[in-house]
């Protein structure tokens, strides 16, 4: 079988033989990839996108605008990470304004909340039940403490919960904030208190709190600016793609989905990919799978034993709406929160703020309604055409734009977007883990999905990073289990604030590799027992 110097398959069944083969062209199975060709290795990585590469980190692009999947600041406390980035795209990072606010009620709301600017914003009578409700919750606290919901009126007072935690919350998440766990709040909202808020104010209007100027001699707070592609988070990943090939050590077979992985009689893998023009054979010594898990052990023979585990996890999917709007830009910020009952959208990114060469007429605003959904649910079975009709409504009824200022618009789609991390989601992760590290040492497996860890861009990254390494011993030296995320690790710290990567031969441990120390902030349920006793 002929394949073309971009990696694309011809009509004829083929085979390819490589030193690794690798599922998925995101980050980690780019970054990986480009490593071990820069090492000298053979690699053939199969993309199920025909078009795009970078998985949920690519940037779309409809008639000359460019759209972010979710927002990607490139930001990382890894000097690893940050070389890596400069490496593959030397020349093409700006430097960007980082802004964020809340949208409530046709205002909005510093994010952090300041104290003072949300109590003048909500008015004199709201304000006062606010208050009230906050006073309410310090000297009659609820004892018993099992969910989201009572964690979080604890510490804020039932009313302020009710105005900024719940409504987006449970748009993000798809359940209602009194079933999740309460251990999730005290993590996502750790060390966060309407006291410190207002004696944080009081500091800011005395000018003895400034924000953080990244010259890490003030205190810690949410970083002013970050590093952006200037076409977008794609750029990078489309010049990761253009380097493999380059190499002439790398094939990227776009359009290319897994159908089997199974162990090679002659060792090592057997892989078969499909497309639209046929199948490819792909063997290879090492496999590298950024696939969901889910995916993965259903495509593997044999079966795993684990594979009705695997059948278990869950994911939270994704939709953006994109609008082009003649109009001036409606806002400053990167994004802002949508913190309102009455539409259904959750986020609203204004793609300008993240790069202006991402938005190609300087007459148009151009921003993209998220909203979070499951896929095969009735807002991601809609029609794009209604989509684009919803978002112009509930544009209107948040009171952001006018319809008739819409000149046009498009859908994203990502499905998968968010692993869910419920009551079983531990447990069949590591009882898949743990089959497939015994079985199959040559079998590895990175990023968001194939670990089913809620990582970011460079954290799965770093999962490929220390892959490779593994790779090229022939040994597992590093853990890449031990990869995880910082809860605030894209808010706050110092970029390439850890310089090395940890001593071969020893496990990544929680002081070693870079903002690897905590478990993600996402939400896990609350027991079923405590869920009927409540």
């Amino acid at each position: 079988m002929h394949i073309s110097s971009d990696g694309t398959a011809g009509s004829k069944a083929g085979e390819i033989q490589v030193d690794v083969a690798i599922i998925g062209a995101g980050p980690a199975g780019l970054t990986a990839g480009y490593l071990l060709t820069k090492q000298g290795k053979t690699v053939a990585i199969i993309e199920k996108d025909a078009t795009y590469v970078g998985g949920i980190s690519r940037t779309v692009e409809h008639e000359g605008y460019r759209f972010d999947i979710g927002g990607h600041r490139f930001f990382s406390k890894s000097q690893q990470v940050v070389d890596l980035w400069n490496e593959i795209l030397p020349d093409d990072f700006i430097q960007r304004p980082r802004m964020s606010r809340i949208y409530y009620e046709g205002k909005f709301y510093s994010y952090p909340l300041r104290a003072f600017e949300a109590l003048w914003n909500l008015g004199v009578w709201r304000s006062a039940m606010c208050m009230l409700s906050y006073a309410k919750a310090k000297v009659f606290p609820q004892r018993e403490i099992r969910s989201f919901e009572d964690w979080t009126s604890n510490q804020f007072g039932k009313k302020l919960y009710s105005i900024f935690f719940k409504t987006y919350t449970e748009k993000v998440w798809g359940m209602p904030c009194n079933e999740m766990s309460a251990d999730w709040a005290a993590q996502r909202i750790k060390g966060l208190s309407l006291w410190g808020a207002v004696i944080d104010g009081l500091k800011r209007s005395l000018g003895l709190n400034k924000l953080n100027d990244g010259s890490g001699t003030q205190a810690k707070t949410l970083l002013e600016t970050f590093r952006y592609p200037r076409l977008g988070p794609g750029m990078m990943w489309e010049a990761a793609r253009d380097k493999i090939l380059a190499t002439g050590k790398g094939r990227v077979l776009m359009g290319h989905s897994l159908k089997l992985l199974a162990p090679d009689t002659r060792g090592g893998w057997r892989m078969t990919a499909e497309s639209e023009q046929g199948e490819v054979v792909i063997r290879a010594k090492d496999a590298i799978s950024s696939a969901p898990m889910r995916q993965l052990a259903a495509r593997m023979h044999p079966l795993p034993e684990t594979t009705l585990n695997a059948s278990n996890l869950k994911y939270r999917d994704f939709l953006t709406v994109a609008l082009m709007i003649r109009s001036e830009d409606l806002f400053p910020d990167n994004w802002i929160y949508i913190h309102d009952s009455k539409v259904k959208v959750g986020r609203v990114q204004n793609f300008r703020s993240w790069s202006p060469e991402m938005v190609p007429d300087k007459d148009v605003a151009c921003v993209g309604l998220e909203y979070f959904c499951f896929e095969g649910d009735g807002l991601w079975s809609m029609d794009d055409d209604d989509l684009v009709e919803l978002a112009k409504k509930e544009m209107d009824i948040l009171g952001l734009v006018s319809p008739d200022k819409v000149i046009g618009g498009a859908v994203v789609r990502q499905e998968k977007a968010y692993p869910v991390y419920d009551e079983d989601y531990a447990a069949n992760v590591d009882a898949m883990r743990t089959e497939l590290e015994a079985k199959y040492p040559s079998l590895h497996l990175v990023g968001r999905n194939g670990m089913h860890r809620y990582n970011n861009q460079d954290h799965a990254m770093m999962t490929a990073m220390l892959t490779v390494e593994n790779i090229l011993a022939g040994e597992r030296l590093y853990d890449t289990w031990c990869v995880n995320e910082d809860a605030e690790y894209h808010e706050a710290g110092d970029e390439g604030a850890e310089k090395a990567l940890p001593d071969s031969r020893k496990p990544v441990t929680e002081d070693q590799a870079a903002a690897l120390a905590s478990v993600r902030d996402v939400p896990g349920r609350v027991p079923s027992r405590d869920r009927k006793a409540a």
